[in-house]
């Protein structure tokens, strides 16, 4: 249209609406591009290597191990610490103090008062190869004392008391090396149990996590199921329309249809059930929207059965714990063996005291301060008990080495069982795959049967029915390999598809 057009003076409004028209038509289309965006963006897409990750971050049970093993390990720097010089002051700033006793030697009753401040300092250090202590004291005072007997006799003074003593038991067991070796033991047990359970919460994350790709991929083929179905159905009610076919294939043809949609929505209620569980064993907001995605294409593996067995029963963190167990009943047996046992204590201290009552004389005439002793616990019967608990630690004690024992011959049987079951699973994934295809293939015959007229609906649907169960039977098989390639990581701690171990080495099985 241009200026000389006779008509362009009626034209704007058909422009202006022109115009408006393509306005509305483009914001339209923008408004769709940004809520698509804003959706895609809004669902987190996880992979299993993510998914791992966040489990390793905020995993509850993760986390509880975690825990533990921190408990374990301050209380060894605790018990390490205590071992090093103890310092401590103990002050009384004032202490008063008045009596009233009777004399017997000199047949009078006296009242007497007594106003103090004082303060000691010590400082003490543990012997750990001979459990005593050897210790530093000064104790620094002064006193002022008022007694009434003959004719109210006042002392005021500051004293000093500074002294060495040693205390040291004989005859009995190390209890600080067998506390410390106890504390020792319990910080590497929760350092096996904390990458046992890193091993497990792999574990469970895999399968948690393909248990969603099978729901997701459930879905999909139920929704493929029903696209193919409801295509038969629209040829079924053409064919009922012309007359080709009877009005009682339509009547099946509806069925199905309804089947069809019926499963779309009970796989999609399945799909967020599974997705729930997995963000709870995650520890993420069940809020969240996620979808997983993964290839589970199939790479075969190369297992060295004799490899696994070796690595098993050489790394395996559980044989380590029964070790330890072994060790711990071993220790519970010194401990009982300590019930009403002959001891001894030697303890002795060597020093010097003063007092004055001016401050800077107070070492004007000091005494010396020995003191020695030594003192015995002889025990004389018991009844039995002590033998009794003995025999009871003693059947604890074989326990341990039977269990012990029984998980070596137990991660034999494992081992080898993970690794028949790999090779069994490649071929049911080959029977699998070739079961997918032959499905597909027949599908594909009987559906143009059925369009052709040589085929009832109820027969078309049974063939559907196959088609998606072998699909999903072939997915299975893939999963099943992966999460048995898993197992045997588990069970051998080996990793045979990066061909290494994956044993720390500050946990790797201790040999004394």
């Amino acid at each position: 249209m241009t200026i000389n057009d006779k008509n362009w003076k009626y034209k704007p409004h058909m422009i202006f609406n022109m115009l408006f028209k393509k306005i509305i038509q483009r914001g339209l289309l923008l408004m769709l591009f940004s809520q698509l965006f804003l959706s895609a963006n809004a669902q987190q897409i996880m992979t299993l290597e993510s998914a791992i990750e966040t489990g390793r971050n905020n995993s509850p049970d993760i986390r509880r191990s975690l825990l533990n093993l921190e408990r374990s390990k301050q209380s060894l720097i605790a018990q390490n610490a205590a071992l090093k010089s103890q310092f401590s002051l103990n002050l009384t700033p004032i202490s008063y103090d008045k009596n009233r006793s009777f004399d017997n030697f000199n047949s009078v009753w006296n009242t007497n008062t007594l106003t103090q401040s004082f303060g000691t300092f010590t400082v003490a250090q543990p012997i750990l190869p001979t459990d005593g202590t050897i210790s530093l004291i000064n104790r620094f005072g002064w006193q002022d004392n008022l007694s009434e007997y003959k004719g109210n006799v006042e002392n005021k003074s500051f004293s000093n008391n500074l002294y060495l003593s040693v205390d040291q038991p004989i005859f009995t067991y190390n209890r600080t090396k067998l506390q410390l070796k106890q504390l020792e033991l319990d910080l590497e047990n929760a350092q096996l149990s904390y990458a046992m359970q890193k091993l497990n919460m792999e574990k469970q994350v895999t399968q948690f996590f393909y248990n969603v790709y099978l729901a997701q991929m459930k879905l999909n083929v139920s929704q493929d199921e029903f696209t193919n179905t409801q295509k038969s159905y629209e040829i079924t009610q053409n064919k009922v329309t012309a007359g080709i076919s009877a009005k009682e294939e339509l009547y099946q043809a509806e069925l199905n249809f309804a089947t069809a949609k019926s499963n779309v929505e009970n796989d999609r209620v399945t799909l967020e059930n599974d997705k729930d569980l997995f963000k709870q064993y995650l520890g993420m907001n069940i809020m969240d929207e996620i979808t997983v995605m993964t290839d589970v294409k199939f790479n075969p593996v190369e297992v060295d059965v004799n490899k696994a067995i070796e690595y098993g029963q050489s790394s395996r963190m559980e044989l380590r714990q029964r070790e330890i167990d072994v060790e711990n009943s071993e220790f519970t047996m010194i401990q009982t063996k300590a019930l009403n046992e002959f001891k001894g204590d030697i303890s002795f201290s060597v020093g010097i005291i003063g007092d004055n009552q001016k401050l800077q004389d107070i070492y004007q005439t000091p005494t010396n301060n020995p003191r020695f002793a030594v003192s015995f616990n002889i025990p004389v019967w018991d009844w039995g008990q002590k033998k009794a608990r003995i025999k009871s630690q003693e059947a604890v004690i074989q326990t341990s080495n039977l269990n012990l024992d029984e998980e070596k011959r137990q991660i034999l049987i494992d081992v080898r069982s993970v690794c028949r079951s790999l090779q069994n699973q490649v071929n049911q994934i080959e029977i699998a795959k070739q079961n997918e295809k032959n499905a597909q293939l027949t599908y594909e015959i009987n559906l143009e049967r059925y369009a052709n007229g040589d085929l009832t609906s109820m027969d078309l649907n049974l063939f559907q029915t196959q088609l998606s169960t072998k699909k999903m039977a072939y997915a299975q098989s893939l999963i099943d390999y992966k999460i048995q390639l898993l197992n045997l990581k588990i069970q051998s701690l080996y990793d045979f598809e990066k061909n290494e171990a994956i044993v720390p080495e500050n946990i790797i099985h201790k040999k004394k």
